[in-house]
């Protein structure tokens, strides 16, 4: 299963007299891993380079900001994935101590400082959720509402007409087949669950 991290997280080292300071975070969007990248990049303006990669679902950037080509950016990226992460963002930052390290050592000093990081920080399953509606007779009305109470606390959105009320709720995808099959059972083949639109989001293993 995929996990995501439960909030922001650093790690810091030293690699031949250069300091390597490594924070994640868990975003939502790609604008969310922007703008952590550009806060860190903002807060110390002194660093030699503020290096990056983030992951959001289907999508991913990573960037080497000086640093020789592929020797930054995409070694924090392959950490990511190799650890099986999504809706993350890492932001090596850099502060050069005079000694040059090579390709090698730079891929191994931004490589290492990313997974030390991620590898410590707290995490939690990423949980794929969809968006499901479906309308109910008014005179099924009130069972319906007892019995989604199994699947989800939360409320379903209700809009009302003349036959009945259409029902809008979230939940795991995991249980999607399960509500269809019970609300079919239960109103005898008159409900019919549709899929509005799927969803990652992050939720405790409890859930």
């Amino acid at each position: 299963m995929m996990q995501t991290l439960t909030g922001p997280f650093e790690r810091e080292q030293e690699i031949r007299k250069s300091r390597f300071l490594a924070r994640a975070a868990p975003v939502k969007t790609s604008d969310d891993a922007e703008n952590f990248i550009r806060t860190i990049a903002q807060s110390a303006p002194e660093a030699t380079h503020h290096c990056w990669a983030w992951q959001v679902g289907p999508h991913c950037r990573c960037h080497d900001d000086g640093e020789p080509s592929g020797t930054a950016g995409r070694p924090i990226l392959q950490v990511i994935t190799a650890q099986q992460l999504d809706f993350v963002a890492v932001v090596v930052t850099r502060w050069f101590g005079g000694i040059k390290l090579g390709a090698g050592g730079l891929i191994r000093a931004y490589s290492g400082a990313a997974a030390e990081c991620l590898r410590e920080a707290p995490k939690e399953p990423i949980i794929e959720r969809v968006t499901l509606t479906f309308h109910t007779p008014f005179s099924l009305l009130s069972l319906v509402q007892a019995r989604l109470q199994s699947f989800t606390e939360d409320a379903p959105e209700t809009s009302f007409d003349a036959q009945g009320a259409q029902m809008t709720l979230t939940l795991p995808e995991a249980q999607r087949e399960a509500l269809s099959d019970h609300l079919a059972d239960l109103s005898s083949g008159q409900i019919s669950v549709r899929l509005l639109t799927d969803d990652l989001e992050h939720q405790p293993n409890s859930v």
